[in-house]
């Protein structure tokens, strides 16, 4: 059974990096002729185990020490063209001592996004396999 699971999240993982390779990589606004603008975000980065946008809904998988909630994270939006991309960030950091495996799941409609209904969307994190692998 162990590795038959294995074998699915690895699957998984793979498929969502090869689907993220396949979109075309969004350039921030220039503000002189030879250097892009910086463009401050929120809080860390936040490395996923795994991401899907489903039913106007966008869902992610994290680690979690065991107090990870919503509200420690923030997804910031980059309108470009057609789509919108998403990159997760980490607002504040899960201190407690009981590192869930699976990680947690924490899901925004696109209406807490500010997105229109079946707008096209891609995620901007980097993946990372959860540590029980």
């Amino acid at each position: 059974m162990t590795t038959l699971r294995t074998y699915c999240i690895l699957v998984l993982a793979a498929l969502g990096l090869t689907g993220c390779a396949s979109f075309p990589r969004v350039s921030l606004p220039w503000t002189s002729g030879d250097a892009p603008a910086a463009r401050v975000m929120p809080g860390q980065l936040e490395p996923i185990h795994a991401a899907a946008i489903t039913r106007d809904l966008a869902v992610f998988w994290v680690s979690s020490n065991g107090c990870t909630e919503k509200d420690d994270l923030t997804p910031v939006i980059e309108r470009a063209g057609d789509g919108s991309t998403i990159t997760l960030r980490r607002i504040d950091e899960d201190t407690c001592d009981q590192p869930m495996a699976e990680g947690i799941e924490i899901i925004w409609s696109f209406e807490e996004l500010g997105l229109r209904p079946g707008s096209r969307v891609q995620v901007n994190n980097p993946y990372q396999l959860p540590p029980s692998i």
